[in-house]
């Protein structure tokens, strides 16, 4: 499987348009485009994370969680977690560490490097069991016991 982006490479820098707007940033807190091919047979839906593991949690921070994406997209527009553009029908975005659904940017600790792994799973199974209300964790519990494959793109930001 594999996944890339018109908006990110992976290895290079998060552009600001990314960047949370907010805790001292002034990014567009926009959401990358995401696109992806080389599905494994079987592949029923996809979830999509943003993950910061440097994050000074313990716990890492997610940015972003989109599951419940049906089996015949393998694209989301720049923007479809900010509410730029649409979602596929059926998609549900959860809750991010930022305490609501949605996406939210990059805004490491005043000069410290975070990586922000963008990935995308392809699942088994036509849905997982998560509302609005589930947490990253929560989602990615459910994704362990249905991944088939999956790809990241790491970006860092400072």
């Amino acid at each position: 499987m594999r996944v890339y982006s018109h908006d990110i490479n992976d290895g290079e820098k998060m552009p600001e348009k990314l960047v949370f707007n907010g805790m001292g940033y002034s990014g567009d807190n926009l959401s990358p485009h995401l696109a992806w091919d080389d599905i494994p047979a079987g592949t029923k839906s996809f979830v999509v994370t943003c993950y910061d593991p440097d994050a000074p949690t313990g716990s890492g921070w997610w940015h972003w969680v989109v599951a419940n994406i049906p089996a015949n997209v393998s694209e989301l527009a720049t923007g479809a977690g900010s509410g730029l553009a649409p979602l596929p029908t059926g998609a549900i975005q959860t809750r991010t560490d930022f305490g609501k659904a949605g996406y939210g940017g990059a805004a490491p600790p005043q000069g410290e490097t975070h990586r922000y792994l963008f990935s995308v799973h392809a699942l088994d199974v036509d849905t997982i069991d998560v509302d609005e209300g589930a947490s990253g964790a929560m989602v990615g519990f459910n994704v362990h016991f249905h991944r088939l494959a999956s790809a990241t793109i790491t970006v860092n930001y400072r």
